[in-house]
């Protein structure tokens, strides 16, 4: 079953006092895309998280929003930078003995100096960060897997509507394509008829009609263009991901399309074959968001 590119899925899971929320979003994309946004302690399981999301999303932009929950263990710890600080209060004392200050020197004004106070990370087991990020990450990608799945469902039941109706189009112009050397001869018989003995010379008359006749003929386009239908079919039940190769045979629908247009030669035929076209084009919209 084909399935869309588009998608969004979130998942929260909770080991051991530690949480994770992770929110995934997905738009079509000529290939695959991952970009992921999270804390600074997930980094160093960033290839291994890509490496999960690809091994279910094959294409798409893919956005990964990682967000660690208030939960009973504390992402970092606030440090007092000791020496630093006892630097600044030597200072502070020294200015206010230069300059016969008075006063004490408070709390808020130490803190108040850059890198005095900071905050710095706790130390997790990289098994614990592992599990938890997993799971979250694992709920988020079912999720947007389950929208993909429902909004790949209605793009296929579109397109087969699609296909029936090129092969429909299709039956026609088969119907229609031998009618027009044969009327195109006609109408030139008629027209030689008024001309009575100056007729020129029947044999060079018969390779004009034959000349014509070959030039009209578009059986190996319709042909192809049957083959290239029967493959459209084949891999719309295919469960790996096909978008590239839909994205190919509506290129090569086209050029079979476009080749029977310019022999056409044929009014009727030629609006047939528009049509044909205008399907197609609705058929190559939606395959650009098949992964």
């Amino acid at each position: 079953m084909i399935k869309s590119m588009t998608g969004y899925g979130r998942g929260q899971a909770q080991v051991d006092g530690l949480s994770f929320s992770v929110e995934i979003k997905a738009v079509n994309h000529r290939y695959g895309d991952i970009n992921i946004k999270a804390p600074r302690l997930l980094l160093p399981l960033e290839t291994r998280i890509k490496k999960q999301v690809s091994g279910v999303l094959k294409r798409g932009k893919v956005d990964v929003f990682i967000t660690q929950e208030t939960t009973g263990r504390v992402p970092a710890q606030p440090v007092i930078n000791q020496p630093l600080a006892d630097a600044y209060m030597q200072v502070f004392q020294q200015l206010a003995e230069n300059h016969a200050l008075s006063g004490g020197i408070g709390l808020n004004l130490l803190l108040a100096q850059k890198d005095v106070l900071s905050l710095q990370d706790v130390d997790i087991e990289e098994q614990d960060l592992s599990l938890c990020l997993t799971s979250a990450l694992d709920t988020a990608l079912q999720a947007l897997l389950g929208m993909r799945r429902k909004e790949g469902e209605a793009t296929a039941a579109d397109i087969a509507q699609r296909l029936g109706q090129l092969a429909d189009l299709l039956a026609e112009i088969v119907v229609r394509a031998p009618q027009v050397p044969i009327e195109w001869q006609q109408k030139l018989q008629e027209r030689l008829a008024r001309f009575g003995n100056e007729v020129g010379d029947p044999q060079r008359v018969a390779q004009e009609i034959a000349i014509f006749a070959d030039r009209c003929d578009i059986s190996e386009e319709v042909t192809r263009f049957k083959s290239h239908l029967e493959q459209f079919h084949d891999l719309m039940q295919q469960n790996e991901p096909v978008g590239r190769q839909m994205d190919f045979l509506v290129q090569e629908l086209n050029r079979e399309a476009n080749t029977m247009g310019s022999k056409s030669n044929d009014a009727g035929l030629t609006h047939q074959v528009v049509v044909l076209k205008s399907e197609l084009e609705k058929i190559r919209e939606q395959v650009q968001n098949i992964e």
